[in-house]
């Protein structure tokens, strides 16, 4: 009796691992080419896989080096358990195996196309332009359906801030290389040009907005000090080659003692009480405004009041005379005082007397 024949496999030439540590867009889309071709039964080899690239990607050329090097990726990074059969001359996998990029389930497809919806206030701006490419090309793969539910999650329309491409650019770099930033700054309170050089933290985003959170060397005559800086407000920007140790405890959150109210801290925590009133009481017991806020009701008086830790005076302010007449200070007396101000300018300029 003939003893059967056993075909021969052997592994596809192997490219130094460095060449495949950072996976582009481009070369995803190459392994889910890849992929789908030897998971088709085709058993498909080097010259095969350049064809089906071209036709499905568009584009008129792919080099042989680069299928080689697409195919030790799957291996070295993905773990595809890719042989070569000499006598089917093509790729195939010894066993069952999937490309995770490749099985977005519709769930999941559903969920990233909303997080980009979520997103929508900053269209237009250059970290838009590439979540939006990330999560189509992730998405847009075959069994990840369009849901019509979609269209029913939106955010309301804000004002639009356009940021300008070289300004984002540089302070990317100097984020991914801790590299110092030096700009000219024209502030909301301090409009006059001034100079900063700032060892840069984080990127804050706030309602459509963008700010830089760092350490401004030149801040406070030269003492040094942490700033927030509001993008379009930033000129002539450059990076200074220089680089930076980034503190253990660099995040902004940290800085605001436990408050909720976006881009603004000060160094002091302050202790607030404020009684709001009618169709307010509601508003205010809708959200976490602080980590250590404590509610307490007078219904006979139709009013809550609330007590927090924060370190965000001036959104404070602004989100107690946003709700004009329902909404009264109580402490600390200097913010009482500063709304009182304010409430007194307000009446000047509206010619109340």
């Amino acid at each position: 009796m003939k003893a059967k024949a056993v075909t021969k496999t052997k592994k596809a030439p192997k490219i130094k691992r460095e060449d495949s540590k950072l996976v582009s867009k481009k070369m995803l889309e190459r392994l889910i080419i890849i992929h789908n071709a030897i998971k088709s039964g085709l058993y498909p080899n080097n010259q095969q896989l350049r064809k089906l690239y071209c036709e499905q990607s568009g584009y008129t050329s792919v080099g042989e080096a680069t299928i080689n090097r697409d195919i030790d990726t799957l291996r070295t990074r993905f773990h595809a358990p890719i042989e070569y059969d000499r006598a089917k001359n093509g790729y195939y996998y010894i066993d069952n195996w999937e490309f995770a990029v490749n099985s977005v389930s519709p769930n999941d497809a559903f969920y990233l196309s909303a997080a980009k919806n979520l997103l929508a206030n900053f269209k237009g701006s250059p970290m838009y332009k590439e979540i939006e490419n990330v999560v189509n090309f992730v998405t847009d793969t075959e069994g990840c359906a369009k849901s019509q539910l979609l269209d029913r999650i939106a955010v309301p329309p804000l004002p639009k801030v356009v940021v300008d491409e070289n300004i984002w650019k540089t302070i990317m770099q100097g984020l991914q290389e801790n590299f110092i930033l030096e700009f000219d700054y024209n502030g909301r309170w301090n409009t006059s040009t001034t100079h900063r050089r700032v060892r840069p933290y984080q990127l804050l985003l706030e309602d459509g907005m963008y700010f830089l959170f760092g350490y401004d060397e030149l801040a406070d005559k030269g003492k040094g000090g942490e700033r927030l800086f509001c993008l379009p407000r930033i000129k002539n920007i450059k990076s200074a080659q220089e680089k930076f140790s980034l503190p253990k405890n660099f995040e902004f959150a940290t800085r605001c003692s436990g408050g909720r109210f976006g881009a603004f801290c000060e160094q002091k925590p302050v202790k607030y009480e404020i009684d709001f009133y009618g169709p307010a009481r509601q508003y205010v017991k809708d959200c976490v405004w602080a980590d250590d806020q404590k509610f307490s009701e007078i219904e006979e008086e139709d009013m809550t009041t609330i007590k927090f830790t924060t370190s965000q005076s001036a959104k404070v302010l602004e989100w107690v005379l946003a709700q004009g007449g329902n909404a009264r200070p109580i402490a600390p007396k200097n913010f009482v005082e500063l709304w009182k101000e304010e409430i007194r300018y307000m009446a000047k300029i509206a010619g109340i007397k």
